[in-house]
């Protein structure tokens, strides 16, 4: 329902003929023009709120924004609940469609030993526990580049990451070498991945043996064994843009980089009640 414009000269009729048209008295209709301009201005309010939150992580979904946007919403005197959101969004084309990608970075045949899934059945309650990992690709104008991801599965923190425009092995032992640098303790840790040669291969392996950490593989190559760092895989592309074609492998680096660092420390998770991978990193018991 819509109301008569404000202005007279823009009515093709008079309020009091639209009144007896639809059998309305003329407060009843000046109640609901007032309730009507009331509900438009805090559609417009939530509208700027939620794409000024969107500049920093632009493809938040609803459920994130209304815990996001809680206390703006508060500061605003907006009262809004979660369908009153998603019908705001919906109507103002701010609703995020979510994507799908398939892509195989894996090669599981060489003759590299393949460890077991020790994670099985373990009890994940602290950070540092278990590290992800896995590779997921990069298009720029001149092919693909390839984004090594290590990510605690405690915190969903990306621990360590290396991007660079080739499979070879240099790029997961960086990604690998940045975590063991950055962590405050290795003790008791369990390494996770799928059976790629990368991971299998005598050097990086070399590498969580002397560091003491355990290692753990996906067996089948079944990738709802390491479904965790798939996951997070989809969110860099789908809510951070990298899934789209860069210039130069420089500046998917720099993309990277970034959407890691809001991914880090902006992304609120369902997961962790609604908080930050960085955060609950930091100050988990």
């Amino acid at each position: 329902m819509k109301t008569a414009p404000k202005n007279r000269k823009d009515r093709s009729f008079t309020i009091e003929a639209i009144c007896d048209a639809f059998s309305l008295k003329r407060d009843a209709y000046y109640k609901f023009h007032k309730r009507f301009v009331i509900r438009k201005q805090i559609e417009h309010d939530v509208v700027q709120l939620v794409r000024k939150s969107r500049k920093t992580l632009p493809r938040e979904g609803t459920r994130k924004l209304m815990k996001s946007l809680h206390e703006d919403f508060q500061k605003q005197h907006l009262k809004i609940g979660r369908d009153q959101l998603f019908r705001i969004l919906r109507e103002n084309g701010l609703l995020i469609r979510r994507k799908k990608y398939s892509s195989r970075t894996t090669n599981s045949h060489h003759r590299f030993y393949k460890y077991g899934n020790i994670i099985k059945d373990l009890k994940i309650d602290r950070p540092n526990q278990v590290w992800a990992s896995d590779i997921t690709y990069i298009r720029t104008v001149k092919g693909f580049c390839y984004l090594a991801l290590i990510t605690d599965m405690y915190s969903r923190k990306i621990v360590g990451f290396d991007l660079s425009d080739s499979l070879e092995l240099k790029g997961c032992v960086r990604a690998l070498v940045k975590a063991i640098y950055h962590a405050k303790g290795t003790k008791q840790l369990v390494h996770h991945s799928d059976r790629g040669i990368q991971y299998c291969s005598n050097v990086y392996t070399q590498i969580l043996k002397r560091k003491k950490i355990e290692i753990s593989m996906t067996e089948e190559n079944h990738c709802y064994e390491n479904a965790m760092a798939e996951r997070v895989n989809g969110i860099l592309k789908d809510e951070f843009y990298l899934d789209q074609t860069f210039t130069s492998v420089i500046h998917a680096k720099k993309a990277a980089k970034n959407a890691i660092k809001l991914y880090n420390n902006k992304r609120l998770h369902l997961s962790l009640n609604y908080q930050t991978p960085n955060y609950v990193h930091q100050y988990a018991a």
